[in-house]
């Protein structure tokens, strides 16, 4: 089970580094299909090429053998018996490895080489074959026979332009046959070789010619926006066509800087030239307010909205003004060391006296003290306690909990309500996200209030993060480093 087990991981882990999508893995294998194409094809030709070499002599020997038999018989048979005639052309052209015979039409034999009776290979098996071999085309062919190999050809004998029967010629080229095997084998082995080292060259090659793009995937995945006026890609070593990538791309990171500062810019002006003058809008509203004596009531509650909207857009502009300065790097914090303990107390207070709901504060130790930025840590809680108010049951308490470690102090805002949905949970500190989106802005907001809290407290070297299940409510964990 255990190698089984290791098998296995060995497995997963190679399915890991291959991606049969990437362009490393394509180039690989398709410059190996064409090396192994071509290799192929070579080394069939070669192998070819190299047999007819080897059997070239033998043929040649054979085809002289069939030119001039008939007329060595002719000249035998002037002197004896067709039949002796053709028992002595074929004992004079026998040697050891070259047998001859001759068969009728009926398929008799009319003579035979003497090796024929006792053939020096694998007894009379291999010259019962041999003897039964019909058929044969005048070109030489190769036939295996008890683990001999004969070049064999047959033609039709005629002597004095009468066809006696049919001429069979048979040489030995076993160990012509054993070389070129051994050869072949030998090939193979080098074929199989060279075809394991050239895949394994040719995959670290484009793996080294593809690291300049490694490189610029790298790169890119640590820019930022803050840092895209200053990130810029060298590529020294990198082919021509690659620099050329890398310089288009520093040209568009360029253009993407000026155009997030224009924003960014265009953002702050707005923020800041509107809230002057809706300041001074909410002003008179409250003033007019206060002086509704002789306003009907249709008329005051017409100024109450407009003073409420009005109210709601200056803390969005004053929310905007702040992310800008932040994006600027205009936004400073002024950290120092004081007890927690006290800020929850004056934050809850403030709470409860405008919404008259129970929150609870539990607390580990007395006192916590933490270095930090008194107001903005201040605005922090508010945010998220008034979150945690909107999104929970008026009958279900707030609590916040203070915990305090040898590095960091830890506050959790925690509520009972709705909670939010796992998918969305990653998003939530992102700007003008909402997790429900038919919330009024009465009740919902426009989205920033968690972007701010997530830029304040990561400016104080902190972090915040969230924990929720639906129908059980949410968690909000702020870490901040302890002095």
């Amino acid at each position: 089970m255990s190698f089984i087990r290791s098998y296995q991981q060995v497995i997963s882990k190679i399915k890991q580094k291959i991606d049969p999508f990437s362009l490393q893995f394509r180039l690989t294998v398709g410059i190996t299909a064409v090396s192994i194409f071509g290799i192929s094809s070579i080394a069939i030709w070669t192998s070819w090429k190299m047999q007819q070499l080897l059997i070239s002599s033998p043929k040649q020997n054979i085809q002289h053998i069939t030119k001039r038999f008939p007329q060595d018989v002719e000249l035998y048979s002037e002197m004896m018996s067709v039949e002796t005639g053709l028992k002595k052309a074929i004992d004079n052209r026998t040697t050891p490895n070259l047998l001859i015979w001759v068969a009728y039409p009926n398929k008799v034999i009319a003579a035979k080489s003497i090796t024929l009776v006792a053939p020096p290979w694998q007894g009379n098996d291999t010259s019962t074959q041999l003897l039964s071999l019909s058929g044969m085309t005048i070109e030489p062919e190769i036939y295996q026979i008890n683990q001999r190999y004969l070049l064999i050809c047959g033609i039709p004998l005629i002597v004095k332009g009468t066809k006696i029967g049919n001429l069979y010629v048979a040489q030995d080229i076993t160990s012509e046959q054993t070389m070129f095997e051994a050869v072949i084998r030998s090939m193979g082995i080098a074929y199989i070789v060279a075809i394991v080292t050239s895949t394994v060259a040719i995959a670290i090659y484009i793996k080294r010619s593809l690291q300049p793009l490694r490189q610029m995937s790298q790169m890119t995945q640590v820019i930022s926006v803050e840092d895209l006026g200053q990130a810029q890609l060298h590529l020294e070593q990198a082919p021509s066509e690659v620099k050329e990538l890398a310089n288009t791309f520093n040209m568009m990171l360029s253009r993407l800087s000026q155009a997030w500062e224009q924003q960014r810019q265009f953002v702050s002006n707005v923020s800041h030239e509107l809230r002057t003058p809706l300041t001074i809008v909410y002003g008179y509203l409250q003033s007019t307010l206060r002086r509704s004596t002789n306003l009907t009531e249709a008329q005051q509650e017409a100024l109450e909205i407009a003073a409420s909207e009005t109210d709601s857009t200056i803390h969005l502009l004053q929310d905007l003004l702040d992310l800008a300065r932040a994006d600027s790097g205009y936004m400073h914090f002024h950290l120092e060391s004081f007890f927690i303990n006290d800020l929850v107390a004056e934050v809850v207070g403030m709470a409860q006296q405008f919404s008259s709901r129970e929150i609870v504060i539990e607390t580990s130790s007395y006192p916590i003290e933490i270095r930090s930025d008194r107001n903005r840590l201040k605005q922090v809680l508010l945010n998220l306690i008034d979150n945690a108010l909107k999104y929970s049951e008026p009958n279900e308490p707030v609590t916040i909990k203070l915990a305090q470690t040898h590095d960091n102090v830890t506050i959790q805002i925690c509520d009972k309500g709705c909670g939010i949905p796992l998918q969305k949970q990653a998003h939530i500190f992102e700007r003008f996200y909402r997790v429900d989106e038919a919330r009024g802005r009465s009740t919902g907001g426009a989205g920033l209030g968690l972007s701010i809290v997530k830029t304040l407290i990561e400016g104080m070297d902190g972090s915040v993060t969230v924990r929720s299940k639906l129908g059980e409510g949410s968690v909000f964990t702020v870490i901040l480093p302890a002095p």
